[in-house]
C-alpha cells in the first residue's frame, strides 16, 4: 500500500466531535425535567462528569429519589450523549437525589431538620385517609427519602397498628434534647398519641389540649433530620387542623376522597379551607376507586366512578391517581403490614407508589427556585 493511501486511511473525521466535557455538558443541556420544565444543567443537576477514553459516566442529582420519571430521565440523558457523541464507548448514569427545603423560613425554624411537611386530610370519615397516608409514607421510605408520620387523630390513632408497632416499647425522651424519640418502622419514623395511652382508653380532650398536643409533637419531638413529615389528619376542617396550618407553614396538602357524590361535597370544604389558609394543594387521591373481582378480573365501580378525576378538573388541581378497594389493603392495616411494603407487585402497591412519586414531584415544582443554582461538575479525564 503506497504512503498516500496509508495516510488516507489514517487521516480523522474532522466532522466528528470529540468526547470532551464540553461535549457532553451540550448533549445534557438538551435533556429537560419533565416537571420543571428546563434542562438539567441549567438546573443544576448535573454533579459530576468523568472521562475515560471513549467511556463516560455522569452524576445526574434529581430533586426527589421518588421522582416518578427517573427511568426517562436516565434514558434521555443517555441517548443525548450518544446523538452528541456517536463514538461514545460505555455511557454510565448515576442518579442521585437531594430533597429541596421548603421555601418558608418560619418552618425551618419549628422544625429545623424537616425539609417538607405534609397534611393528608379528608373532607369526612371512612375513605381511608389513614390506610392512603402510612403507604404513602412507606413507599416514599421505600424509594429512599428519609419520612416521619404524625398521626394528628388524636381522637382515633390507628397508625400504630397499620404500621406495626402498637406492641413496642412505649416512647422515651432522648438524654441530650429532653426530646421524645419517635418510633420507627419499614423505614418510618413515627408519632401517635396512641403510644402514650392505653389501647382501650379514650381520648376525652377538648379542641384546645387536642391541639397543645399536635404542637408537642412537633416541637418536643427529636425528628432529626427528615425529607418529608407526614400529617395523618382527623376528618373535617376542626381544631386540630387549623392549629396545625396556623403553627406551621405546611408544603402541601392532599386531600382523600371516594368517587361518590357524598364524599365530594365533603372534600371540596377541606379544599377552600386549606386555601383560605393559603397551604397549597398537591393533588386529589381517590380511594376506593373500583374493585376488580379476583375470581373473574371484572371491575365493579361500587362508589361511582369519575368523582375525583371531576373535582380536580373542576377545581384546576392534580388528581394524583386513582386507588383500587381491595381485601389485602384492608388486611396489610390489620395486620401492620402496609401493602406496599408486603406486597410490592400487587395492582394496589403500584398505585400507591405512583401517588407517592407525583405528590413528591409536586413537591419538588413548589420548592424549585426560578434562580439557577450553581453549576459544580468535576472532570476527570484519562486518555
Amino acid at each position: 500500500m503506497s504512503v498516500a493511501l496509508k495516510l488516507l486511511f489514517l487521516k480523522p473525521n474532522f466532522g466528528e466531535i470529540m468526547l470532551t466535557k464540553e461535549s457532553v455538558l451540550n448533549a445534557l443541556s438538551k435533556v429537560n425535567d419533565p416537571d420543571l420544565h428546563k434542562d438539567l444543567v441549567t438546573l443544576g443537576m448535573v454533579k459530576e462528569i468523568n472521562i475515560n477514553g471513549e467511556n463516560v459516566s455522569v452524576t445526574v442529582e434529581l430533586t426527589t429519589p421518588a421522582c416518578p420519571l427517573k427511568e426517562k430521565i436516565e434514558q434521555d440523558c443517555v441517548d443525548a450523549i450518544k446523538k452528541e457523541n456517536p463514538s461514545v464507548g460505555k455511557i454510565s448514569i448515576t442518579m442521585s437525589a437531594k430533597v429541596q427545603h421548603s421555601k418558608n423560613q418560619r418552618m425551618s425554624e419549628i422544625l429545623p431538620g424537616v425539609k417538607n411537611t405534609i397534611a393528608v386530610a379528608s373532607g369526612k370519615g371512612g375513605v381511608g385517609k389513614s390506610t392512603v397516608a402510612v403507604n404513602l409514607a412507606v413507599a416514599l421510605a421505600l424509594d429512599g427519602a428519609k419520612v416521619g408520620l404524625i398521626d394528628a387523630d388524636i381522637y382515633g390513632p390507628s397508625i400504630p397498628m397499620m404500621l406495626g408497632i402498637n406492641d413496642k416499647p412505649k416512647i422515651f425522651q432522648d438524654t441530650a434534647t429532653a426530646k421524645m424519640v419517635p418510633l420507627e418502622n419499614y423505614g418510618v419514623k413515627v408519632m401517635s398519641i396512641g403510644f402514650l395511652i392505653d389501647d382501650d382508653a379514650p381520648v376525652i380532650w377538648r379542641g384546645p389540649m387536642a391541639s397543645g398536643a399536635i404542637k408537642q409533637f412537633m416541637s418536643d419531638v427529636h425528628w432529626d433530620e427528615l425529607d418529608y413529615l407526614i400529617f395523618d389528619l382527623p376528618p373535617g376542617t376542626g381544631d386540630i387542623q387549623l392549629t396545625l396550618v396556623q403553627t406551621i407553614p405546611l408544603s402541601g396538602a392532599v386531600v382523600v376522597t371516594t368517587p361518590q357524590e357524598v364524599s365530594i361535597i365533603d372534600v371540596k370544604k377541606a379544599l377552600k379551607m386549606f386555601q383560605r389558609v393559603n397551604v397549597p394543594i398537591l393533588g386529589i387521591v381517590e380511594n376506593m376507586s373500583y374493585f376488580i373481582a379476583p375470581d373473574t378480573g371484572k371491575r365493579y365501580d361500587i362508589f361511582g366512578t369519575g368523582g375525583g378525576k371531576k373535582l380536580a378538573e373542576e377545581l384546576s388541581i392534580p388528581l394524583l391517581g386513582s386507588i383500587p378497594i381491595s381485601q389485602e389493603t384492608r388486611e396489610g392495616g390489620d395486620k401492620g403490614k402496609p401493602i406496599v411494603f408486603d406486597k410490592p407487585n400487587s395492582e394496589q402497591s403500584k398505585k400507591f407508589l405512583e401517588i407517592s412519586r407525583n405528590m413528591a414531584a409536586e413537591i419538588s415544582k413548589n420548592n424549585y427556585s426560578s434562580t439557577s443554582p450553581k453549576i459544580e461538575i468535576s472532570l476527570n479525564d484519562e486518555n
